[in-house]
């Protein structure tokens, strides 16, 4: 029991650590076009982004696959700048009706390069375990946990400044997704220079 909790809460805290704030940006534009009418299409689309990430984790801790760094941090700000992207061009679509089975394979597709970047810091917490695949759900149960709380946050959020302060679906989208691709530039050029 004491290892599920420590897997669990380093997968919680991993996502939640302002220093992981990629993560957090990505789930962000992946959310803001949603409302809680939406509630169950989100939380499939943040675990078809588990599922993905957690792939690439089994697959990165049983050495099948080794990407560079640099290249996981470029790959996910192409990602965060995708989603808001995306969100930007068809915020009209977006806030008339939400098409789910694209954007779960986005989702999924995103969470494998997603993965990645936890494989380094997974292998550190297992050192040379043999036992591998059940801390690794754990793990991967307490990403989703962190994630269903960023959801949460980002509906709120959203909530309020369209009810109390009047924002149009329209302008939330565009606002929100603006700050997430201004703030994803900078990571961006950074790894292309790297």
């Amino acid at each position: 029991m004491d290892n599920f909790i420590f897997f669990l809460k380093q997968g919680l805290f991993h996502v939640l650590d302002w220093s992981a704030y990629d993560h957090i940006l990505f789930l962000i534009a992946l959310t803001v076009v949603y409302d809680f009418k939406n509630l169950k299409k989100v939380i499939w689309l943040i675990s078809a982004f588990t599922v993905g990430h957690t792939l690439t984790l089994i697959l990165s801790s049983y050495n099948v696959i080794s990407i560079s760094t640099k290249w996981v941090e470029f790959l996910i700000a192409i990602t965060i700048l995708i989603t808001a992207l995306v969100n930007i061009f068809y915020v009209k679509n977006t806030t008339k009706q939400t098409k789910t089975n694209i954007n779960l394979v986005f989702a999924l597709f995103f969470g494998l390069i997603h993965g990645l970047s936890f494989s380094g810091y997974f292998k550190m917490l297992i050192g040379s375990s043999h036992s591998k695949l059940i801390p690794l759900l754990e793990f991967a149960l307490g990403i989703e946990m962190a994630q269903i709380i960023i959801v949460i946050i980002v509906l709120i959020v959203g909530f309020i400044f369209q009810t109390i302060f009047r924002f149009s679906k329209r302008d939330w989208v565009l606002i929100i997704s603006s700050i997430v691709i201004g703030v994803v530039l900078p990571i961006l050029k950074r790894n292309i220079f790297w």
